[in-house]
């Protein structure tokens, strides 16, 4: 593509006849003339404290980019690696919004490419192309956060075969030298074989073909990590209070010279100056726009996009499924990742925030979809639900359009009369390309100079001395468990042997080093302090986008977090209060953002109790075996004398934690209705995995194994 500079500054897309492939080819040998790119924190990154000196002692910086979600740090990787001097700025954490609230995939968009064959819509096909190269270089450039996913699509319809088999055949094509591995057809058996808890009756066939698979928010790391690394000054929780302007001697007209920038966690504030500011600020995109020019109508349509995470169970370790149609027309993707299994998304309106909240109409929709295309003998329930969030995808309208009101399908890159470089839309896998653009056009408005765009086969973060062996190192040399260190070797690439060498050691047989923050999750101890070196500031970011635990278990994260806290505080010298206030903050964050609100809302003071009269009668024995004295409820020093009768011993904390769940009025007791409603709950499939119910029910059983004592048992008898 060529930029064209109209009147108005803004940039009109043009079509250049040279095919992609040469463009890349040229792009790749001027890399290569130009030698290894200098990296003058290769060794070592700088504090975050000597990022934000660097912010504020530098005269002016050629681009000043605000937002570090994916684009933003796209673009400020691909102006530092031209050679111009960046700043970026965010005033929450790298990835902290849409960009860790994703699908999780690497992908062209099938769909979009249905709707470009139905249509004849060449926009449509050139958009999946792009997204197909792109894919293609972001699993050659983080391949320790990337790789192919199989995916199945069911074919319950005769007739559909031949039609969703040359649809994807399509795809393959449109790929071409970058298709990942071929798309393939699979009989009725042996789609069942590859995924046994697919629903049987009807099923006809099945198609897989591939996409790519990613941690989201690491990936977003690695880019911003990868330009701090060449040079940029990068800073998480720096917000812009307003935009700086001067007025141009040539025109006589405001330009945008910089931003007047707040670090959040101290309150300071000063100036940053650049040549060139960028807003890539997603779905915030507007209220910048609006800083620049108070008259600037919106042009983001917010849409929240909801996704559950449920046990691994669900699905094959490596093969997703694909739902194309939906009840409601939606695509629904159900896919294994991090050993759980994601599904979503949902697509409706809502208001822009940078706290969304998964809604529980949206969680139920997924679910019931999820059981339209599994086998009754798979319980559906949701108390499986481990976790849920809301990611608000920023659809856009063009501003140099004459339809205001039409949603451009793709991304727009648009400079202002006063010279501020918007790039909004788009979606994650053409991040890179998205960043490109965006410089090209600053470049040219701004004429900063540098060379042609360096990203395409730059490798990011940690994939530089990445293999698929390096766990095995990891084992040998630190004496980490096997699971821990595939995890880590997958998360950090290279760098996982600094976390290693922070690891301290466990004082077991084995594993020698790397103690676990939850026992069910490789994620160790070392990890968090390897977060701050990674610019972590609160416990938020480690649970959320360092590590992805409050993203797969809202209980595992809530169990980890006082150590977490604990760690964070001893290095960056948290007083109790703030302490406190982190714990507080990050519980609050997966009470909310994560699903747990809606997890524990499944049980409570008002739930209905469907059980029969046996069932009541059945619980209720079991209830009064705990309650010895009929008093109509129990504490922990009942379930402790249970117990003990069965040699069974749990830490007294944690058994207060189990009666706690299900004490609904917080009485300190839990009553016989309210565990009467726990088993209701548990019957419907609202509640899964309740320690007490299981506690109780295996606690009785052993006490029916043991029968009553005898009498030649008891030393008595004549």
């Amino acid at each position: 593509y060529a930029f064209s500079v109209t009147k108005d500054n803004a940039f009109t897309k043009t079509d250049v006849t040279v095919p992609v492939l040469h463009v890349v080819q040229a792009r790749l040998a001027y890399v290569a003339a130009e030698g290894e790119l200098k990296q003058p924190f290769k060794d070592e990154l700088p504090t975050r404290q000597a990022q934000l000196s660097t912010l504020q002692d530098t005269e002016e910086f050629d681009v000043l980019v605000v937002g570090g979600g994916a684009t933003g740090s796209g673009c400020a990787l691909d102006a530092v690696t031209r050679n111009l001097k960046t700043a970026l700025v965010e005033r929450n954490d790298f990835s902290s919004g849409t960009s860790s609230r994703s699908t999780k995939l690497i992908h062209g968009g099938v769909r979009y490419l249905q709707k470009a064959i139905m249509k004849l819509d060449y926009e449509q096909y050139m958009m999946v192309k792009e997204a197909l190269h792109e894919r293609s270089n972001l699993l050659d450039i983080a391949p320790h956060l990337s790789a192919p996913l199989p995916i199945m699509l069911p074919v319950y319809k005769w007739w559909q075969l031949p039609y969703y088999w040359a649809g994807i055949k399509m795809y393959d094509l449109v790929a071409g030298g970058q298709c990942l591995k071929s798309s393939y057809v699979l009989s009725k058996n042996k789609a069942l074989e590859l995924f046994p808890m697919l629903k049987k009756d009807k099923l006809v066939g099945a198609i897989v073909y591939y996409d790519g698979q990613h941690n989201d928010a690491r990936m977003n790391l690695a880019i911003a990590l990868t330009a701090a690394r060449h040079g940029a000054a990068i800073a998480n929780y720096t917000e812009v209070v307003h935009l700086l302007k001067k007025t141009d001697a040539g025109t006589g007209k405001e330009k945008v010279c910089g931003a007047r920038c707040r670090d959040v966690i101290t309150g300071n504030e000063f100036d940053v100056r650049a040549k060139c500011v960028i807003n890539a600020t997603g779905p915030f995109t507007d209220s910048l726009r609006k800083m620049d020019d108070g008259k600037n109508t919106n042009i983001c349509q917010p849409s929240a996009g909801v996704h559950i995470v449920i046990p691994g169970y669900y699905s094959p370790d490596n093969m997703g499924l694909l739902d194309p149609a939906t009840s409601d027309g939606r695509v629904i993707f159900f896919l294994p990742w991090e050993k759980m299994t994601i599904a979503g998304t949902t697509d409706t309106p809502t208001d822009i925030t940078a706290h969304p909240i998964p809604r529980e109409e949206d969680i139920n929709f997924i679910l019931n979809e999820v059981r339209n295309y599994l086998s009754p003998d798979v319980e559906v329930r949701r108390g499986d639900v481990l976790a849920a969030w809301s990611g608000i995808r920023p659809l856009v309208t063009d501003p140099n359009s004459k339809d205001t009101q039409s949603i451009c399908r793709n991304h727009i890159v648009n400079v202002s009369d006063s010279g501020l470089v918007t790039i909004a839309g788009g979606k994650w896998t053409t991040y890179r390309s998205m960043a490109e653009e965006t410089l090209d056009a600053a470049v040219a408005a701004h004429r900063l100079g540098g060379g042609p765009s360096k990203t395409v086969g730059l490798v990011l973060e940690g994939g530089q001395d990445w293999s698929p062996t390096l766990y095995i190192r990891l084992v040998q040399d630190y004496g980490l468990e096997n699971e821990v260190a595939q995890h880590l070797a997958a998360t950090y690439g290279g760098k996982a042997f600094d976390v290693a060498k922070m690891a301290r050691v466990t004082g077991k047989r084995w594993p020698i080093v790397g103690n676990r923050l939850v026992s069910e999750f490789p994620y160790i101890e070392s990890e968090v302090r390897y977060a701050v070196k990674e610019y972590a500031c609160t416990a938020i970011d480690v649970i959320a986008r360092r590590t992805r635990l409050g993203f797969l278990n809202v209980q595992a994260a809530d169990e980890a977090l006082p150590r977490i806290v604990d760690i964070m505080g001893k290095m960056l010298d948290w007083s109790d209060k703030k302490r406190t206030e982190e714990l507080e903050a990050a519980k609050k964050f997966l009470y909310l953002e994560m699903g747990y609100r809606s997890r524990s809302e499944q049980l409570t003071g008002t739930t209905e109790i469907t059980l029969d009269t046996q069932e009541v009668a059945k619980y209720t024995n079991r209830f009064h075996k705990f309650d010895k004295d009929s008093k109509g409820f129990i504490t922990t020093v009942d379930v402790q004398r249970v117990l003990q009768n069965i040699s069974v011993q749990i830490d007294e904390n944690a058994l207060h934690e189990i009666l706690n769940e299900v004490d609904l009025n917080k009485n300190g007791q839990v009553e016989l209705n309210e565990f009467l409603q726990l088993m209701s709950a548990v019957k419907k499939g609202q509640v899964s995995d309740s320690r007490l119910a299981i506690l109780m029910k295996t606690a009785e059983e052993s006490l029916d194994l043991r029968g009553p004592v005898t009498v030649d048992r008891s030393g008595g008898g004549v």
